[in-house]
């Protein structure tokens, strides 16, 4: 570590991979994955909500796997590869989560959304073909307020269909 100054903060320098592309960032030790993305990289998909860990709207893929990104520290994340909302579409065309989400107005306010969409390609890269029990348990951690759950159950369904479809 290394500070700058008697009134600097110590800091420390990490590499990582966001949505496929390397960054190399000074952070300080208790500075958030969530506050990185957002403050620093200007992705704001991922928001701040509970800041506990319990409501999935921060939620971002860390190797492939959902973390909270409002108490998961930056510096945690060197070496990794971090994974956002904006980094999931394949150019202009939408991952088929995020147009099965649209196709069954999976969503209202929006909020959740992100989170919610990380949260279940972590749950089909895992399950290929979830049961709607397993889909419920997965996202057990990710609350959406305005929509119910019927609607986002269906587009996991959905995107799990059109995803095996594609690999046969």
């Amino acid at each position: 570590m290394e500070a700058q100054g008697a009134s600097a903060r110590p800091v420390v320098e990490i590499s990582l991979t966001v949505n496929g592309r390397p960054h190399t960032l000074a952070v300080e030790p208790r500075e958030t994955l969530l506050d990185l993305l957002r403050m620093r990289l200007g992705l704001t998909g991922a928001k701040l909500s509970c800041d506990v860990q319990v409501c999935g709207a921060c939620t971002v893929l860390v190797d492939g796997l959902p973390v909270s990104a409002c108490t998961y520290l930056a510096y945690e994340a060197r070496g990794r590869q971090v994974l956002t909302i904006e980094g999931l579409a394949d150019g202009e065309g939408l991952h088929p989560l995020q147009q099965a989400f649209i196709d069954h107005a999976a969503f209202q306010c929006g909020y959740c959304t992100p989170g919610m969409i990380l949260a279940a390609k972590a749950l089909l890269d895992e399950i290929p073909r979830p049961t709607t029990d397993e889909i419920k348990h997965y996202l057990r951690g990710n609350i959406c307020r305005c929509t119910g759950y019927k609607k986002i159950l269906e587009a996991v369904l959905a995107a799990a269909e059109t995803m095996a479809s594609r690999h046969g």
